[in-house]
Order: structure tokens, then C-alpha cells, then sequence
């Protein structure tokens, strides 16, 4: 391919006499006259040092400009935003977390569509910015790669974000003390990198890997490290070779791709917020991707990994015995991957698997195909007179499989932690917590606080959890999110009342509310739509124009 035709989209904004007020803005950010004949790639760094996730990753762009360079390309670096789950959940803020993924993906598609990149890398490493980077990279649909930041190190005595919260509930029943509280506080964060187990973070990292979009082995490597910094210095050469062969997000973001996401993502016992994440990722590519499709996939795919949240090891632990990259040679031997799948790497998922070696004899992260963990998927898509649109439950069978009790109803995330943690929520109780999706938030919060305070308190095997909000991928427990509708759209979740009794059976996949139609009916016509919680900036814009949390909780669905 010409030189010429490799620019492509850069050309537009560099060729010819009239450009030459934009080359000379260019040329005071360092751009020589060779330089204008180069494809330019964009590299989208998520840094910042708000959070151990994202606090390294501005080394990590500087090595894939590097490698962009040294391909051939001229890197151009920009930032985006990121933000804390860790800090931010328990606190009205974390409204803003999932608003923080549409805004990352708008910020990626501002930069890169304005400034004519041919071509770009993204590497993110907390919750939002992993599936933000990818909607960004698909709209503009330009030859791109994403980079995984990595995960963090253990803390002391194996501890890890989720020991924190968990230790909070465990404070609040008498099982430990202040002194012993602030040790698990102090050393479980002990440096750069996503959090420790199969949480959000690693789960999205997976998929996106499992999808295509980012190099083999990029989803299961630590932060510091040799191996990540390569990853980058890969990944920003790979995009001058997608250039070259005019491979596009469309061409490896099929619907195949998507399951073969889907597959990793539950073989992994990933977390349900890569539910609303794939569905919004599919959207950003016109692919046709909905719950069914979940269930679907997951009647024939096992749980292999025992994994944190509700298996005992952590990612750094599956990055020391190879990563998901023998788990996926095992999938596709099955005949559960899509093989022929395209990747960044410019060969299919089966031509990058090949000469995998399996797992060391001897290991207990991932099990094997015929002795697995849970023999069918722990994402259990929930329908019944309480989600006439869906919820989405995590069901690893620790939990067991069917749940009937009484509503306890709480109208926010704050005033149900803190009947928590005063003792109030008794074995036997179905926590309701509504007006927390993504109208009603507004920004669909998790309710990491309130479910491991409930884990704390030693409750999680008889207390089960429903909201129209949704779960970090640390919850665990009986807990069923992305209640949809969502209560402020007048879904049934609008009109519970404490006392009723609700059955979550994740056999048959419903979730009710033991009323009958008529009954629901007439609270329904009683019921009056609350005022919207905010008027002005960002949460309002994001509460007019969100969508349903059962279409992927995206803003820019106007079809």
C-alpha cells in the first residue's frame, strides 16, 4: 500500500498550501517536515493519580508512542478522563461513574475525529475507561488497539480492595476493631494497578482481549512490569500494521466476536457490569446484541475460574500460571470460541492461539472442561411481573439458586447502608433499592457498599439484594441488578412495599413479586413519577438521554 493511502484520514489535515496554518501548530509540538508524511496515531491515555488503577499509565503511553515511532507513525499523546470506583462508591459521586464511560468514549471521538488521527491506541485501566476507550475507538471506526493497564499486586494476608469493604461490615458486627480495620485499610491497596480479583476491571480486560481488540495476553499481565510495557510498545506498532492492511474496530467487532467475549467473560465468572458493557460496545459497532443472548451462550459455556469475588485467587495469580490464553486454547478445542475470528493482530483468535501451551500440572485457578466450577453460566437473566425487561444476577451457586422472602424497601443506597450497618436488615429479607438506575440515579450507582456490608455482617447467605442500580464486580451474594424498567420510569420495582413477599429462582429465571396482576395494576395508577433529582449539568443531560439499562445504559441510541 502507498504511503500516500496509509495517511488516509491525517492527509486531509496536513496536505496542500491552505493546511499550512494547522502544520504550523503542529510544528510547535515538535513535528518535522518528514513528520507531516507519516500516519498519525493518537495515543488516549486514561492517566491520572486519582486512583492506583490509572497512576502508571502515563509510562505506559510514552512506551506505545514509542512503538507507534519506531513502526513508522507519528504518536500524538491526549488524555481523557478517569475516575474512582473504589473511592466513590457509598457516596452520592459515584452517580457519576457509569456517566464517566459515555464521556470517555465522547472525549476519544472528539479528539481523534477533530484532530484527523489515522489511527489510534487507547489503554485504560479502571471500570469505565476499558469499555469508554472502546465505544471512542468503534465510532470513529479507524485502525485501533486498546492496552490494559494491568492488575495490581496483592495486599497484606492476601487482601485486596474488597477486604476493605468487607472489613467495614465486619467492624460494624463486633468482629474486629478499629485497630484491626485501619491494618486491612493501610496494606491492602499496595500499589499501581486494577483491582486484585475477577472484578469489573479484570472482567472487561478479558473480554476485550477475547474480542479482539487488544493484544494476545494484554488482559492478564501486571502493572509494573517488563511484560506491560512491551504490551504497549506492541500494540502502538500493531496499529501501523492494521493501517497497512486497512483493518478497521468494524472488521474484528463482529457478532461472533461479541461471543466469544460473552464465552471468556463466564467462563472467567466475570462481573454483570460486562452485561451492560458488551451490550453498549455492540451498540457503538450497529451490532445486534441483546440479554437473550447471554442466557443463550450461557446454557452451554461452564464457570472454569475460581477466582475472587466468589472463588479464592487473584488475577496476578492467573497472570503467573499464563493469563486466559490457555483457557481460550481450551475453549476453542471445545468449540465453544468462534475461531476464524479477525484480531489487531491482523491473524484470527485460532492463528494467535496457536502452540498455547495448557496450565502447569498441579494448578487450582482454572479448572478443566469436565470438572468445572459451575457447569453453565453465573449470569442468570431474570424476567418475572417485578423485570418485565430484564435483570441480571450473578449466581455462582454458592448462594444457592432460589430465594423467597420479605421486602425491606429502601429508597436510596445510603439509607439502606446504614440499616445495614445498624443491624436493622434481618436474615430473610429481599433489600430493595430503587431509584438508582440510570434515569433515577441519576448513573445507575453500584451497591458494592451496601452488599458487603451485608457479606460483613455475615448475612450473605440469607439476605438477598435487588436494584434497578447495578453491582461492582467485587459483590457478591444473592444480588440481582438492572432491575429494568427502572423504578423512576414507573417499572414495578416503583410500587414494592416492605412486608411483600418476592421469589428470585434462578432455575427458572424469574424474579416476582408474590402480588397478583390486579393488585400491581392498581399501585401502578396510584404511583406518581418522583421529580427528577438534578436539573442542571452532566447528571441531567445523562438522566434525559440514557437509555435502559437492558440496552446497555447508552446516550446515543436515537433509533
Amino acid at each position: 500500500m502507498t504511503e500516500d493511502k496509509r495517511r488516509r484520514v491525517s492527509s486531509e489535515v496536513v496536505d496542500g498550501t491552505n493546511k499550512a496554518p494547522g502544520r504550523a501548530m503542529l510544528r510547535a509540538v515538535g513535528f518535522t517536515d518528514e513528520d507531516f508524511r507519516k500516519p498519525q496515531v493518537g495515543i488516549a491515555s486514561t492517566w491520572s493519580n486519582l486512583t492506583p488503577c490509572n497512576m502508571h499509565i502515563d509510562k505506559l503511553a510514552e512506551h506505545a508512542a514509542q512503538g507507534a515511532d519506531n513502526a513508522g507513525g507519528k504518536s500524538l499523546t491526549f488524555n481523557t478522563i478517569t475516575v474512582s470506583d473504589g473511592i466513590s462508591n457509598g457516596y452520592k459521586g459515584m452517580k457519576y461513574s457509569l456517566v464517566s464511560r459515555e464521556v470517555i468514549a465522547d472525549s476519544i471521538e472528539t479528539v481523534a475525529g477533530c484532530e484527523g488521527f489515522d489511527g489510534i491506541v487507547a489503554i485504560g485501566g479502571c471500570d469505565k475507561n476499558m469499555p469508554g476507550c472502546i465505544m471512542g475507538m468503534a465510532r470513529l471506526n479507524r485502525p485501533s488497539v486498546f492496552v490494559y493497564g494491568g492488575t495490581i499486586q496483592p495486599g497484606k494476608n492476601h487482601t485486596d480492595i474488597i477486604s476493605v469493604f468487607e472489613a467495614v461490615g465486619e467492624h460494624a458486627r463486633g468482629k474486629i476493631d478499629v485497630k484491626q480495620l485501619h491494618e486491612v485499610e493501610s496494606t491492602a491497596i499496595p500499589g499501581p494497578g486494577s483491582c486484585g480479583g475477577m472484578y469489573t476491571a479484570n472482567t472487561m480486560a478479558s473480554a476485550i482481549e477475547a474480542l479482539g481488540m487488544s493484544l494476545p495476553g494484554s488482559s492478564a499481565q501486571d502493572a509494573v512490569s517488563d511484560t506491560k510495557l512491551e504490551d504497549c510498545r506492541q500494540a502502538g506498532a500493531a496499529v501501523l500494521n492494521l493501517l497497512e492492511r486497512d483493518i478497521k474496530p468494524t472488521d474484528i467487532m463482529t457478532r461472533e466476536a461479541f461471543e466469544n467475549a460473552i464465552t471468556v467473560v463466564i467462563a472467567l465468572g466475570g462481573s454483570t457490569n460486562a452485561v451492560l458493557h458488551l451490550l453498549a460496545m455492540a451498540h457503538a459497532v450497529d451490532v445486534k446484541l441483546e440479554l437473550d443472548d447471554f442466557m443463550r451462550i450461557g446454557a452451554k459455556v461452564p464457570v472454569l475460574a475460581d477466582l475472587r469475588p466468589s472463588g479464592r485467587f487473584m488475577m496476578s495469580e492467573l497472570v503467573e500460571i499464563g493469563g486466559i490464553l490457555p483457557l481460550m486454547k481450551t475453549l476453542l478445542d471445545a468449540g465453544l470460541l468462534h475461531g476464524d475470528c479477525l484480531t489487531v493482530t491482523g491473524k484470527t483468535l485460532a492463528e494467535n492461539l496457536e502452540g498455547i501451551a495448557p496450565y502447569p500440572e498441579g494448578q487450582e485457578i482454572i479448572m478443566p472442561l469436565d470438572r468445572p466450577i459451575k457447569k453453565n453460566s453465573h449470569l442468570v437473566v431474570l424476567r418475572g411481573n417485578l423485570a418485565p425487561d430484564g435483570a441480571v444476577a450473578k449466581i455462582t451457586g454458592k448462594e444457592g439458586t432460589h430465594f423467597t422472602g420479605t421486602a425491606r424497601v429502601f429508597e436510596s443506597e445510603e439509607e439502606c447502608l446504614e440499616k445495614i450497618l445498624e443491624g436493622a436488615v434481618q436474615a430473610g429479607d429481599v433489600v430493595v433499592i430503587r431509584y438508582e438506575g440510570p434515569k433515577g440515579g441519576p448513573g445507575m450507582r453500584e451497591m458494592l457498599s451496601p452488599t458487603s456490608a451485608i457479606m460483613g455482617r455475615g448475612l450473605g447467605d440469607s439476605v438477598a439484594l435487588i436494584t434497578d442500580g447495578r453491582f461492582s464486580g467485587g459483590s457478591h451474594g444473592f444480588v440481582v441488578g438492572h432491575v429494568s424498567p427502572e423504578a423512576i420510569d414507573g417499572g414495578p420495582l416503583a410500587i414494592v412495599e416492605s412486608g411483600d413477599r418476592i421469589t428470585i429462582d434462578a432455575e427458572t429465571c424469574r424474579i416476582d413479586l408474590e402480588l397478583d396482576d390486579a393488585e400491581i395494576r392498581q399501585r401502578l395508577e396510584k404511583w406518581t413519577r418522583p421529580k427528577p433529582p438534578v436539573n442542571r449539568g452532566v447528571l441531567a443531560k445523562y438522566a434525559r438521554m440514557v437509555a435502559s439499562a437492558s440496552e446497555g445504559a447508552v446516550t446515543d441510541r436515537f433509533d
